[in-house]
């Protein structure tokens, strides 16, 4: 046992670990939209589909979110049947509710009617124990948008490889 300042060091039990864990990140959507803004929003789901995640299987390509009647609900956010889940394992690609304070909601249901702007999530993740979805307000990006997007990706990995081949 560990002394600090003549106080015993609290032993942290698995249940109560802190700290963010990435279950899932959505790469296609940095390459499809310009993130102008991102939003950590809790999400509504079932005991397997928490054990699911937590083995890894989930799929956020081709998800968005949509609001509805004031409620955030995000649309084809594929989470694979858990294993030992059984009778309780729900439909993997069902619409799942986010959780968000309503007057966000509003300010993003306000944003979204605007032209272009769509909700993305980016990532899933842990943190302390519950699961979190990170969403981005995007614009949409043109071919080239992307094209130049990619250059610049190139450049700059040909610059630092330059810098490291004089550097040494």
């Amino acid at each position: 046992m560990l002394y600090y300042d003549n106080f015993p060091a609290k032993e942290v039990s698995p249940t109560e670990k802190k700290g963010v864990k990435i279950a899932a990140q959505n790469r296609k959507a940095f390459h499809d939209y310009f993130v102008e803004d991102k939003y950590e929003v809790g999400i509504e789901l079932f005991g397997t589909e928490v054990k699911s995640i937590r083995a890894g299987t989930l799929n956020l390509k081709d998800s968005y979110c949509t609001v509805k009647d004031g409620e955030l609900f995000v649309h084809s956010m594929h989470i694979s049947p858990y294993e030992k889940g059984n009778i309780f394992n729900r439909d993997p690609v069902r619409t799942r509710r986010l959780l968000m304070h309503k007057r966000e909601i509003r300010k993003l249901h306000a944003l979204i009617k605007q032209d272009g702007y769509t909700l993305v999530p980016l990532s899933v993740y842990f943190k302390d124990a519950r699961v979190k979805v990170e969403i981005g307000l995007c614009k949409g990006k043109k071919n080239y948008d992307k094209r130049e997007a990619s250059a610049k990706r190139d450049a700059a990995r040909e610059i630092d490889r330059t810098m490291k081949e004089r550097n040494r």
